[in-house]
């Protein structure tokens, strides 16, 4: 399942259904929700969290928080077509190899850390 943080465009939201993904968005299921409860969400399903929220990097890193997946969106609005494919390459590339991952996408980059 992918969660998708609700500061995340729709487009992507509408996007990755479109492709048979299963979507969990938080703007529509649980809206407001602190960061600590998305991750313990993504956690639950076992997940992964797209999210333009930087603090999720210092929730994963600083604060120990494991066992979530990340694509992290950087991108100035709206670009979509500049970094659509990398994120389908980061979603690809997560679920045919599962490990725990934090991907940073950017218009020029994908950048992968192991958790």
């Amino acid at each position: 399942m992918i969660i998708i943080d609700e500061n995340v465009e729709f487009y992507w939201i509408h996007l990755l259904r479109s492709l048979g993904y299963e979507i969990l968005s938080i703007a529509e299921s649980f809206p407001g929700i602190s960061d600590k409860k998305v991750i313990k969400l993504a956690k639950r399903y076992n997940g992964l969290l797209i999210t333009e929220d930087k603090d999720f990097g210092e929730l994963i890193f600083a604060h120990r928080f494991e066992k979530v997946a990340v694509i992290f969106l950087r991108y100035d609005q709206p670009q979509y077509n500049q970094i659509e494919k990398s994120i389908l390459i980061c979603v690809e590339g997560y679920y045919n190899n599962p490990g725990i991952k934090y991907f940073t996408v950017t218009k020029h980059n994908i950048r992968v850390r192991s958790l």
